[in-house]
């Protein structure tokens, strides 16, 4: 998949690696967007909204045609989950609240084909392929894949260590509300509880040498040393931004002339 090597170099070369994660509204257009704006990747969420498989499957076709690495986030980690994210086409997945290496060994187990998995192929995703072989599979498919376990609970800190050690994971990543809200200081996205979760997180990324996927405010991600970073939810951001311009429009006066020549005018 070279849309997934693409992202691994990207990683590997310690610069700002820059996505968003679409969870409200998909649109074909969104990740044209996404690639004329300079971005590095998107995710697509299925695990709070369903986009619908044909749209989401169309959106990992673009991703691999115009090697832009396309990520999607499952409803959950079962079997059954993870073989239909697969099949749709994307080059790696975002895996939700994952607690334990024995969670991305059950993963493995449906990401890989036989003998070291039990998964079974299908849907767009095969397109990655020029022959069925397994060794096609795990070559091209298996060994290229993008891997982000998601800490989000206390106990998938005190197993942080395991997971990203796991060799599974590519990087590792946060799950910054959901944690808050586990660790007790939910939303609050600056208390010292949770921001000491997410460091131990990134160390023990750092332990094992792999990146750590942070989402949030992106330059104040990158002053504090972040690499991998999501900076937004599309629909979020088009609201924020939206918000500045109107108050900065409504805080300018109008000159005094305009408004006595329009009286005039009248």
């Amino acid at each position: 998949m070279k849309s997934a090597v693409v992202l691994r170099e990207k990683l590997s070369a310690r610069q700002p690696v820059l996505g968003v994660l679409v969870t409200h509204h998909l649109w074909l257009e969104l990740i044209e967007i996404a690639i004329g704006s300079g971005l590095d990747y998107a995710i697509l969420d299925a695990e709070h909204l369903d986009h619908g498989g044909s749209l989401m499957a169309d959106v990992c076709r673009l991703g691999r045609m115009a090697d832009f690495p396309i990520l999607v986030r499952p409803a959950d980690t079962n079997p059954t989950a993870l073989r239909l994210a697969m099949d749709l086409g994307p080059c790696g997945l975002l895996l939700p609240m994952i607690d334990s290496a024995e969670q991305l060994d059950a993963a493995r187990q449906s990401l890989h084909l036989p003998p070291r998995g039990q998964r079974r192929p299908g849907g767009p995703g095969n397109r990655w392929l020029d022959q069925y072989t397994y060794d096609a599979f795990r070559r091209t498919v298996e060994d290229t894949l993008v891997v982000i376990p998601q800490i989000e609970s206390p106990q998938g800190l005190e197993n942080v260590t395991a997971i990203a050690a796991h060799p599974l994971t590519t990087a590792v990543g946060v799950g910054p509300f959901d944690l808050s809200a586990r660790l007790g200081v939910c939303g609050q996205m600056r208390h010292p509880t949770l921001w000491a979760s997410i460091e131990r997180v990134r160390k023990a990324a750092d332990a094992v040498g792999k990146p750590m996927w942070m989402i949030g405010d992106g330059p104040t991600l990158i002053d504090q040393g972040f690499r991998f970073v999501c900076l937004a939810e599309p629909s979020a951001f088009l609201e924020a931004s939206l918000k500045r311009l109107v108050a900065s429009l409504r805080s300018v006066e109008t000159p005094a002339s305009n408004v006595d020549s329009g009286h005039e005018n009248r």
